[in-house]
């Protein structure tokens, strides 16, 4: 669960059909979960819900009109209660679960109120293995900034735009489209991007092909008059036009595309480009995020950003004021010569691009990567790749995995000393320290000026971060 970052709602709602309706949502902490209360709220919706975890984000829900009870039992269903709503995470013997079933609620998951909630607007979705969030923030930042005043649901905070979600009262609906379960065909978009396809999720999905498949049917639901934006340099993304029941355009930085990134140059892994579109010049576009990988999100989100309406000068100009979504490479604080960041990278792939963005733009001394690997079954299935990502980290160091929606059978096949043994085998250095307590005491002996340490991953691995920052205030 994310934390840690100040989240404010709109001050006005805007009319909907959800004025009055009330409505419980199980496990309303997550971070989508949260973020689709938000808009639900100030959409005119009576929010009530739980979860097993009590934290900042669910305060400021509190505070902003929700009624969030700690702790799942089947009482936290309202006597009156015109729907509930649950994460794709929550286990079917949940008892607030079985309890609405009992009562027959109408039961929903997230990603189907997503859609309900897209449905009377112009929606854009982002779908991909990677980047989704931080490209989602852009449109939306974008949009936001030219005045259209979009509602949006991004899967991070984003400081800029006062929160993870907002509901305005403009005629698109932006979200970050989501892949795990098949969440994502229950939306309706009219415009949307496919950055990338690889193994992930393989809990829910049999192999890639599956996952591939998913994404086949993504771009087959698509409205005849909408419009696909897929990247032409990934093998399984590019495959879609040949299934899409759209128009598809073609995102690429080194081949001819649809839209292409000319003359790409890098001045400490910030890249600049010459966006090209049907290979006319387009735009210019300073990309304000490290990272190639940053540069293909913001040439994705410049094609939906056109077809959404802007012009090449508002793209270009409010690209470069965006400053990111909260744990995609976030500077905690720089103190005493040491910087200390904090990711929500958790996939190999994005692993190994932010750990390189990292040190291309910093170019610190030593490079230190506080890992903690997210879910026993994806650090299984995804051993040997996990292994290899770390080439540009100095040091790795590994907790316990975060254990999340496995069983404890699953567990048992796997644990973080194995991973350390893989990145010493690829010739990586790897330590596993239990704790976070442990990780800490081992940092305070270590760091020098000229360090950079990463803490990253889908779990609370960010709480390590703060302690790590409020140590070196202490000692500085």
């Amino acid at each position: 669960m994310e934390t840690g970052k100040q989240e404010t709602l709109s001050s006005r709602s805007v009319a909907s059909d959800f004025v009055g309706r009330r409505i419980h949502m199980i496990g309303i902490g997550g971070c989508g979960m949260r973020a689709l209360a938000r808009v639900l709220l100030d959409r005119g919706a009576i929010v009530t819900g739980s979860d097993c975890l009590a934290a900042g984000p669910i305060e400021r829900l509190i505070d902003a009109g929700a009624s969030v009870t700690v702790g799942q039992r089947a009482e936290n269903i309202p006597l009156e209660c015109d729907l509930v709503v649950h994460s794709a995470a929550i286990h079917e013997q949940n008892p607030e679960l079985l309890e609405a079933e009992r009562r027959s609620c109408e039961v929903v998951k997230y990603s189907q109120m997503l859609g309900r909630l897209m449905a009377d607007r112009v929606g854009i979705a982002v779908a991909g293995t990677h980047g989704k969030s931080t490209t989602t923030a852009m449109v939306s930042y974008v949009l936001s900034g030219a005045g259209t005043d979009p509602s949006f649901v991004v899967g991070a905070t984003v400081e800029q735009l006062g929160g993870p979600s907002g509901a305005g009262a403009g005629k698109h609906f932006v979200v970050e489209a989501c892949e795990y379960d098949r969440s994502f065909l229950n939306l309706c978009p009219k415009f949307a991007a496919v950055l990338n396809i690889e193994e992930d999720h393989l809990d829910c999905y049999r192999d890639l092909s599956a996952i591939v498949e998913a994404f086949k049917a993504f771009a087959t639901q698509m409205p005849a008059d909408g419009l696909l934006v897929v990247n032409g340099e990934d093998r399984n993304a590019a495959a879609l036009s040949e299934v899409a029941s759209c128009s598809v355009e073609t995102f690429c930085l080194e081949e001819a595309g649809t839209w292409q990134g000319a003359n790409l140059t890098s001045e400490r892994g910030l890249f600049s480009m010459d966006v090209l579109y049907n290979g006319q010049p387009y735009c210019g576009l300073d990309v304000p995020l490290p990272g190639r990988h940053n540069a293909c999100n913001a040439l994705a989100a410049a094609a939906l950003l056109h077809h959404s309406g802007m012009g090449p000068s508002q793209v270009s100009e409010l690209m470069r004021r965006f400053t990111g979504a909260y744990r995609r490479m976030t500077l905690k604080a720089s103190v005493g010569g040491v910087t200390v960041i904090d990711d929500y990278a958790h996939h190999p792939t994005e692993i190994q691009a932010t750990l390189k963005a990292l040190a291309d733009h910093y170019q610190p001394k030593r490079l230190l990567c506080v890992f903690q690997p997210h879910q026993h079954s994806r650090t299984r299935f995804l051993l040997k790749s996990f292994a290899r990502s770390f080439a540009a980290a100095t040091e790795v160091i590994v907790p316990d995995i975060y254990f999340v929606r496995d069983s404890e059978l699953e567990a048992n096949h796997i644990n973080s000393q194995d991973l350390v043994s893989q990145i010493r085998l690829n010739g990586g250095r790897a330590i596993y320290l239990k704790t976070f307590d442990e990780i800490a005491e081992y940092l305070r002996g270590s760091l020098g000026e000229g360090d950079l340490v990463v803490t990253m991953g889908a779990g609370n691995v960010w709480e390590l971060a703060d302690e790590i920052v409020r140590w070196l205030g202490r000692n500085c």
